[in-house]
């Protein structure tokens, strides 16, 4: 299906200076790509200038997308790549940390998106959302990130209703990529090992450039065959999903392997005492 070439094509990538996003910026222009990044942390002297931004203010986003299309003389791909992680288990009310998964993963993407459209939409240009295998196939104890990945898939798929005759419209769904977004949950003592494949990033990033040069913009991309399986039972197998997901979490609790977790203890004793009984 590629029969678009990257070359000369102005590009927009969000959390440019994150694992994905140097990755991504250092793909796309080997690939002849005009790579313009947007992070928290900025770069504006580097190989890919990055122009600093905090995703999540209202104020800032559609000034540092205008100096960004300004930069690369109109727009034709956005990636929104930007994201972050972190513990919440669904039993414990919202803090701070669900709050900023909110505002990144989602709402930063739609307050970008919205303010790149009329570039995109003069360039009849492509918008890509890096969403997550969590968002088909949510995880325990991740409860902030697959709400809010599951929600950046829906406001993709409005988004596809209303501008899609216009501009085409993606969603990626990387699985586990080693990278700085899993600190925060591993350190709570709450690592994906054992529960979701780990996968290199470069194969993620394979995957968002075969999607921006598809001849027509693919729907929903997976990165991995595993990947294609998982959101296939996710979707139209969901109780079995379930309880795929709810033999190997209890595998894990019955080797001790979230014992020393505080955000799993409810979990824990729980499952323990369900055994008992």
């Amino acid at each position: 299906m590629s029969g678009r070439s990257l070359a000369g094509r102005r590009v927009l990538v969000t959390g440019a200076s994150g694992t994905f996003g140097r990755h991504l910026g250092a793909a796309l222009s080997a690939a002849d790509a005009r790579v313009v990044g947007l992070d928290l942390h900025a770069r504006p002297d580097g190989d890919v200038p990055v122009l600093g931004c905090d995703l999540t203010d209202p104020d800032a986003v559609p000034s540092a997308v205008r100096a960004a299309v300004d930069r690369l003389g109109g727009l034709d791909l956005l990636i929104n790549n930007a994201g972050v992680g972190g513990p919440a288990p669904a039993e414990l009310p919202p803090d701070e940390v669900v709050r900023r998964q909110l505002e990144v993963n989602l709402l930063a993407a739609w307050r970008t998106t919205a303010a790149a459209l009329p570039a995109l939409l003069t360039a009849r240009g492509r918008v890509i959302f890096v969403a997550s295998r969590m968002a088909v196939l949510p995880l325990p104890l991740a409860a902030a990130y697959g709400v809010s990945k599951r929600a950046l898939v829906a406001y993709a798929d409005a988004l596809r209703h209303e501008v899609g005759t216009h501009v085409g419209v993606s969603v990626v769904y990387p699985s586990m990529v080693a990278s700085p977004i899993h600190d925060s949950t591993a350190e709570a003592g709450l690592s994906l090992r054992g529960v979701s494949r780990p996968e290199p990033v470069e194969g993620v990033v394979g995957a968002i450039l075969r999607t921006a040069t598809a001849r027509r913009a693919p729907r929903d991309v997976a990165t991995t065959a595993r990947g294609r399986l998982e959101m296939a039972v996710g979707r139209h197998a969901p109780a079995l999903a379930d309880r795929l997901v709810r033999r190997t979490l209890a595998a894990r609790l019955a080797a001790g392997d979230l014992d020393g977790a505080p955000l799993a203890a409810g979990m824990v004793d729980r499952h323990r005492r369900a055994a008992r009984s």
